[in-house]
């Protein structure tokens, strides 16, 4: 209702890209569109992008083989269809006119160029976008097909300007490895995922496991957990969930001190410290 993407922060391992898929599935609106962020991502990458060259070069193979002189030269010079050469993004797709809202999945955005978080807030606010190879060529082609972010999915474009209909659901995840600016952050609606406690992690294993198997294992491993976390600056859920994986896949053999040695395999420093290493 309000039209301002949802910023989740927290801890790595903390649920937070699952919080879109649970958004979708309860809503039912879909597959989800998820855009991974790197330092590279540019925001035309998550609009669109126009493969120029892989047109040029059909171009020129279609020429070869059709022949310039041929009777009908017109069309035999005639450049494949510009709407075979573009893919929309997640974000282009999800900006489609929907009749549904679609579910966009920014993961963790602290991780992009210093300009994207502006630039994006420029798109949601407009609610729309153009393609400049579409609309420089709306007068021979005002309608045109292009691919999008789903599987085998297609889109018609009008003259080269996508406008949104229902906005999506716009779900950016952040590990707070750096700060946002203020007015970026003012636009957004911010939500911080806590450390999940005892029994949240208990419900995570019976989910994974089913409830026999967390009632078996899950106290004990829990509570070392739990431990560990706080002295290890935070350990991530799934290390917990692998080291139930390792202790139920065992059948009771084995000796207590290998689960121990095992869980301290999959129990590592999450700030690249080596294992045993000293603090200053």
């Amino acid at each position: 209702m309000l039209r301002r993407p949802l910023l989740v922060s927290g801890r790595p391992g903390t649920g937070k890209s699952s919080l879109a898929y649970r958004i979708s599935r309860e809503l039912r609106l879909g597959r989800v569109l998820r855009w991974h962020i790197t330092s590279r991502t540019t925001l035309q990458r998550g609009l669109y992008e126009y493969d120029a060259i892989g047109r040029v070069q059909d171009t020129a193979a279609l020429r070869a083989a059709v022949g310039d002189t041929a009777s009908d030269g017109e069309a035999s010079t005639t450049p494949p269809d510009v709407g075979d050469y573009i893919q929309l993004g997640p974000l282009g797709t999800a900006l489609l006119p929907h009749r549904e809202p679609r579910v966009l999945l920014i993961d963790e955005l602290d991780k992009s160029d210093l300009d994207l978080a502006n630039d994006l807030l420029s798109v949601f606010e407009e609610g729309s976008y153009t393609i400049p190879e579409l609309r420089r060529a709306r007068r021979r082609h005002p309608l045109v097909r292009v691919m999008t972010d789903d599987p085998d999915g297609e889109a018609e474009i009008s003259t080269g300007i996508v406008n949104c209909r229902a906005f999506p659901v716009v779900v950016m995840t952040s590990n707070s490895e750096r700060e946002f600016p203020a007015a970026f952050l003012r636009r957004c609606l911010l939500l911080h995922m806590p450390d999940p406690g005892e029994s949240d992690l208990a419900a995570m294993m019976a989910a994974h496991f089913g409830a026999d198997m967390a009632e078996q294992w899950g106290g004990p491993l829990i509570a070392q957990f739990l431990e560990r976390s706080r002295g290890l600056g935070g350990l991530a859920i799934d290390q917990l969930l692998n080291a139930v994986h390792l202790a139920t896949s065992r059948d009771g053999e084995g000796e207590d001190g290998d689960l121990r040695s095992l869980v301290e395999a999959v129990w590592h420093r999450l700030d690249g410290t080596a294992p045993g290493a000293r603090q200053g």
